[in-house]
């Protein structure tokens, strides 16, 4: 597997790119638009062929880079089947599959830290968003968030995955680049509850303030990134 970490300074965005070694087929997962060069540079100087651009959900924190991407590659542009955003190559559902190459991905539908939330598997790797972050989860408050959603996601659906599974989460906001499932099972504060009435509770009292960039993404993002 060809495999890419980036980071966006301002948003704490991590943004990835997965590549076939068998064909140098790619895909982007949750892109930032001001980093969009970035990733042309790499791709190119890799000689790889980008098929796939995807986001994990509508970002409320920085504007992606999904459509110039497009523009370049002539890329498919792809999101869950719930997301209201307009102008997707196609819609996924849950546990769909795709090929990569030699690669398989498959789909997580994760309602909770949006009401569009997917995550993606491929191989031994978990793309998470917002779903699961390293030591936290993701906000519920806005964007038809739920935190019963966001409980049975983690629960029922990733925390049943292998403890070995690497979590390659959508931020990170303490210099931290991939956990695991097994990890974060251990460790991570918001998933030592002990009931999904306990998860509700602390999801309802963190009390955050919003975006600084939340109007205007979010309307971008419903675009694909196009003003």
């Amino acid at each position: 597997m060809i495999f890419k970490q980036f980071f966006d300074k301002e948003s704490s965005t991590y943004t990835y790119l997965v590549g076939s070694e068998s064909n140098r087929d790619a895909l982007i997962i949750d892109s930032v638009l001001e980093n969009v060069k970035e990733y042309i540079n790499f791709i190119r100087s890799n000689n790889l062929n980008l098929l796939y651009v995807l986001d994990t959900h509508i970002h409320a924190d920085h504007i992606s880079g999904m459509s110039t991407l497009n523009e370049h590659f002539d890329c498919e542009m792809l999101m869950g089947k719930e997301t209201l955003a307009e102008g997707l190559s196609r819609k996924l559902g849950h546990n769909e599959e795709f090929h990569l190459g030699d690669l398989t991905v498959r789909t997580l539908f994760t309602p909770g830290h949006t009401s569009d939330s997917y995550c993606f598997l491929i191989a031994d790797k978990l793309f998470t968003g917002d779903t699961l972050l390293i030591g936290d989860t993701g906000r519920t408050d806005f964007q038809n968030g739920n935190s019963i959603s966001a409980y049975n996601s983690l629960f029922n659906i990733l925390l049943k995955l292998p403890d070995t599974t690497i979590v390659c989460p959508g931020h990170d906001y303490n210099g931290q680049c991939r956990s695991t499932i097994g990890e974060e099972k251990k460790s991570n504060p918001r998933l030592q509850v002990n009931s999904q009435k306990e998860y509700v509770y602390i999801m309802k009292n963190l009390n955050l303030s919003n975006p600084k960039k939340m109007d205007v993404s979010i309307s971008r993002n419903l675009k694909l990134g196009k003003e």
